[in-house]
């Protein structure tokens, strides 16, 4: 991490520091006390705050951002970790945790390929921490040298944790009212929390016999399903099947579960245009309803699956 911020920049952060220690002065003077709640050293950012909440932020703390999503399976075993972390270095660093399926844009701009993905911004600068799965001891590591970093090179001596601080953040949003299949979609929730992802498809199907309609539904049932179908198996001989049989369709179509699963979407919808292009008949159609399945999985807004529509229309017609 050393040499990665120039002068220019260095020179930037101090006046940022300086104008946020204005500000905390401020509030000191209004009545505050600078002193956030633990709660709050763990923050959901969006495009619209990234400036504000990460950019400005960084001229006072080191900020480690989660780049993660709702089917990343590998995101729900990381991002605890960084969370309990950043309550335990109690102020030392801000994590920001966001959700590239619904910030496209932060994602390019951080050219990510997979996730998850953690960057740090320390003083404006994007330092990348590390990609895919990490041990906490490494973690630790990495986060000690951040620290380091922002203290040493730059004065950031963090942030002021009162256990006793009221939360900050936006109001909470009013409950809406109950749902008639509330029960049923809590239910799967907490089978696939458990690892019961049997229970967890066949609750999602039960929401859908009775409102086929159901969006939230879709989408769990083809995550759930995803998750099975990958559940113990053996990932090197996966792709070592699908690098060795480039016709074999089963095994390309099981190497682009294991993709999409790590977070390479595009590897994933890539490897399957490029099946269905090379495949004719019932082989084909079994590539194309695979993709229409992790299509649901990633959601139809998304870009990339907008894009990958197209392609799979080019290559069937």
């Amino acid at each position: 991490m050393s040499g990665v911020v120039d002068l220019a920049a260095v020179k930037a952060a101090q006046e940022a520091k300086a104008k946020a220690e204005q500000a905390r002065a401020q509030s000191a003077r209004e009545g505050g006390t600078g002193a956030i709640s633990p709660t709050d050293l763990v923050i959901d950012v969006d495009e619209a705050g990234f400036e504000q909440d990460v950019l400005q932020r960084s001229a006072e703390v080191p900020v480690v951002i989660d780049f993660w999503a709702e089917w990343c399976e590998p995101c729900k075993q990381l991002s605890p970790v960084l969370e309990r972390l950043a309550v335990e270095y109690n102020g030392r660093f801000l994590l920001a945790k966001i959700d590239v399926d619904a910030n496209q844009m932060l994602m390019q701009q951080f050219g990510i390929q997979g996730i998850p993905a953690v960057f740090a911004v320390v003083a404006g600068q994007a330092l990348p921490l590390f990609q895919g799965a990490a041990g906490e001891e490494q973690i630790r590591q990495t986060l000690d040298q951040l620290v380091q970093v922002g203290e040493q090179r730059f004065g950031l001596t963090g942030l002021t944790v009162d256990p006793e601080a009221d939360p900050g953040g936006t109001p909470a949003a009013p409950e809406r009212p109950a749902g008639p299949h509330d029960g049923l979609l809590e239910a799967a929730v907490q089978a696939l929390d458990s690892g019961d992802l049997s229970g967890a498809v066949q609750a999602y199907k039960n929401v859908l016999n009775e409102d086929p309609g159901n969006e939230e539904a879709k989408l769990g049932l083809a995550q759930a399903e995803l998750l099975q179908r990958v559940q113990g198996v053996d990932p090197q001989q996966v792709r070592r099947d699908a690098a060795d049989k480039p016709a074999d369709v089963q095994a390309q179509i099981a190497a682009a579960d294991l993709d999409l699963v790590g977070g390479h979407v595009e590897d994933a919808f890539g490897r399957l245009i490029e099946t269905v292009s090379r495949t004719v008949g019932d082989d084909r159609d079994a590539v194309r309803m695979r993709l229409l399945e992790l299509f649901e999985v990633v959601g139809p807004d998304d870009p990339r699956v907008i894009a990958a529509r197209r392609a799979l229309a080019r290559a069937l017609f």
